[in-house]
């Protein structure tokens, strides 16, 4: 949708449709709410914006752009983040227009929208995990030290398995950030954490190989565990 670089302008059902170069013209019914200011112009709410894309989208690009919206981040994260909307603003949208174009996938879309992703990949990378063998991660895990601080906040855990999940984007090639990724990694380990990279390569094709990294993890997790219990 970034590449459709025209306006969309839309106006009441009962008004006309607006025609003018490089515009898109639509008639919509909104209610209370829907519309709100922004930076001195009229636009969608979020949550109204999320069910215009329903037409447009398909179920999974729907997921990631509700993601993208209720994300939020408490405070025992570097930087606390609050979502544009919630999960129950999407709800309520649904509920609201039972019979606009695209309904069917807003409501597959509502099932599976979580709190804590701050990517369409790590959506993805979600998705993959909770429709196969290894079952959906936790979002928003923090993993706190000896002393109960907060000490390092994977995009994705298995608590029970201690498996910390970061999913390493372009940016993570720069220096500065690979030794930021060094220094998370060996505190994780020092935790007694296993962190598993993800990259973009491992979410693609049929069989996404970022299933095989995190069986493997759940594996040797299993088999120290294992091991523990021997020696003890």
């Amino acid at each position: 949708m970034q590449e459709d670089w025209r306006i969309h302008v839309a106006r009441e059902r009962n008004g006309s449709k607006p025609r003018r170069r490089n515009v898109v013209g639509h008639r919509l019914t909104f209610k209370v709410g829907e519309v709100v200011m922004h930076d001195g112009v009229r636009v969608t709410s979020p949550a109204r914006t999320w069910l215009d894309l329903a037409s447009l989208m398909n179920v999974d690009e729907l997921i990631a752009a509700g993601d993208s919206l209720v994300c939020a981040h408490g405070s025992d994260f570097p930087r606390p983040k609050e979502g544009l909307c919630t999960l129950p603003d999407l709800r309520r949208m649904v509920g609201a227009h039972p019979g606009m174009r695209g309904m069917k996938t807003a409501r597959l879309a509502l099932s599976e929208i979580r709190v804590g992703a701050d990517s369409p990949q790590e959506t993805r990378m979600r998705l993959i995990l909770a429709r196969s063998g290894p079952g959906e991660p936790v979002l928003n895990y923090v993993i706190r030290n000896t002393w109960g601080q907060p000490s390092v906040w994977p995009d994705a855990a298995y608590p029970e398995q201690r498996i910390a999940l970061q999913y390493d984007g372009g940016h993570h090639a720069d220096p500065l950030q690979v030794s930021i990724d060094f220094r998370r990694q060996s505190l994780t380990d020092r935790m007694g954490w296993r962190e598993v990279r993800v990259y973009k390569e491992d979410l693609e094709g049929d069989k996404p190989f970022v299933l095989e990294k995190v069986r493997a993890a759940m594996v040797s997790g299993i088999e120290r565990q294992t091991k523990a219990r021997t020696y003890t």
